[in-house]
């Protein structure tokens, strides 16, 4: 049965990468294939002969307990990494509502003050600066979004355009690679424990900053960043007078998450929560708004910016994320993945493992690349190959347009074509996640 869970991972998988192709959204697929693996193994427990025990992490000899026995293991297994995934979820929710809260008051608009120059080298530097350092404080998807958005508003001619989008995926996951809030997979890592935010920074900081210093150093001096410019302002509108206070409050708000866990121990959903709080209290008192769901008035709740920002929510992301959380925590409990990295471990070196792991997330996915490699070893916390993971992982991706949510939103955006970025970009972008890895290796 061990090869019915795997197979329904894999044409799942296959699902989840063909969607264009396919035309259905990957999470069908990513909630199909969670719900028939757990299926397949409750339907047929007694024939599983190890258990993998998901608190202690040791693999069980489970043959000599009886059907209820292995019923309540499965139970308890099953709600243990429901528990652990909804942490994730409830967490990125949280962060997603900060930051629709911050665009509803225009936040982002201030940005667009500080893009000034008509030098197109300058403008390069500004904008994937502002990509990188941005992506660590909220997410690599929503800045590229807010910064090619910005973008379009000031850049008139198409092609500029999209040569500055390739530099900000790659500044936008290198960004998101050195903090515990900048990447859904550094995330994961740090709210399974495998990393601090302190020694995240301390040891990925130099490795995240030359993968888009190289890129952008080279790109500097193509011809394509020589001369100047027209800016066009012709859209400029009058920016929300309170934009700047939320961006910074809300900013300021997701950094004190980590902040928060350091000090109460909790898991860090408590301090996204407790951000969240704060920032929808000051949305609307600023809005002028009850606290309560239905003012004396009578005006309902929904139309407030809590409400607003919390229905634009991406849940289809969320169900994505949980079917495919689920689906690895199956085939980890049954010591599949245990397995097959004790078997990895011993035929190749670790770093070269993790290596070819951040190349293979060009093309899959690295949600699920982390999940696996979460169950794969069994070092303790803040060891070198979590670090790794989370650099590999986090800015392989930018290697192809498809490898990474940055490099997906960027091709719709801008209609940049796979075999543009693929003959353009890439080699930049492996060059700088070459690059990191040199720089880390150095370090530890």
């Amino acid at each position: 049965m061990e090869v019915v869970v795997l197979a329904t991972f894999i044409i799942g998988y296959v699902a989840i990468t063909l969607e264009h192709t396919l035309k259905l959204d990957k999470l069908i697929p990513a909630l199909m294939m969670m719900a028939v693996c757990w299926a397949t193994i409750a339907l047929n427990l007694d024939s599983f002969g190890q258990w993998l025990d998901p608190h202690s992490g040791n693999l069980m000899d489970i043959t000599s307990f009886d059907h209820e026995g292995k019923i309540h293991l499965l139970e308890g297994t099953l709600l243990h990494h429901f528990g652990k995934t909804a942490e994730i979820l409830i967490f990125l929710m949280g962060a997603m509502a900060i930051v629709e809260m911050i665009d509803h008051f225009d936040g982002f608009g201030s940005i667009k003050k500080i893009i000034k120059t008509k030098s197109k080298r300058k403008l390069l530097f500004i904008v994937t600066f502002l990509a990188f350092f941005l992506s660590a404080i909220i997410d690599n998807l929503t800045t590229t979004i807010i910064l090619i958005t910005i973008l379009r508003k000031i850049i008139v001619d198409k092609n500029d355009r999209m040569w500055y989008a390739g530099l900000i995926i790659i500044a936008a996951n290198a960004g998101g690679a050195w903090t515990p809030i900048g990447d859904v997979t550094t995330t994961m890592l740090w709210m399974a424990g495998k990393v601090t935010t302190v020694k995240l920074a301390e040891f990925l900081a130099i490795p995240a900053i030359l993968c888009i210093l190289v890129p952008v150093a080279i790109a500097a001096f193509l011809p394509v960043f020589k001369g100047t410019m027209e800016i066009d302002h012709s859209d400029e509108k009058e920016n929300n007078k309170n934009g700047g206070l939320m961006l910074i409050l809300g900013l300021i708000l997701i950094i004190a998450v980590p902040v928060f866990k350091s000090l109460t121990h909790l898991p860090p959903y408590v301090g996204m929560m407790l951000s969240l709080s704060i920032f929808a209290t000051v949305s609307e008192i600023i809005s002028n708004r009850s606290i309560s769901f239905t003012n004396p008035e009578g005006e309902e709740h929904h139309k407030g910016p809590t409400m607003k920002a919390l229905g634009k929510i991406e849940i289809p992301s969320i169900l994505f994320f949980l079917g495919i959380l689920m689906t690895v925590a199956s085939m980890e409990s049954l010591g599949l993945i245990f397995n097959f990295g004790q078997q990895v471990s011993a035929a190749i070196p670790e770093s070269v493992f993790v290596t070819l792991l951040g190349l293979a997330s060009a093309v899959i996915d690295n949600v699920p690349l982390v999940a696996a490699s979460i169950g794969m070893f069994r070092e303790a916390a803040d060891a070198q190959v979590w670090h790794f993971i989370a650099y590999a992982a986090g800015t392989g991706g930018s290697i192809l347009i498809i490898g990474s949510a940055a490099g997906v939103v960027a091709m719709g955006m801008e209609k940049i074509t796979f075999f543009w970025y693929l003959t353009r970009i890439s080699l930049l972008a492996l060059l700088g996640y070459l690059a990191g890895i040199g720089a880390f290796l150095l370090l530890v």
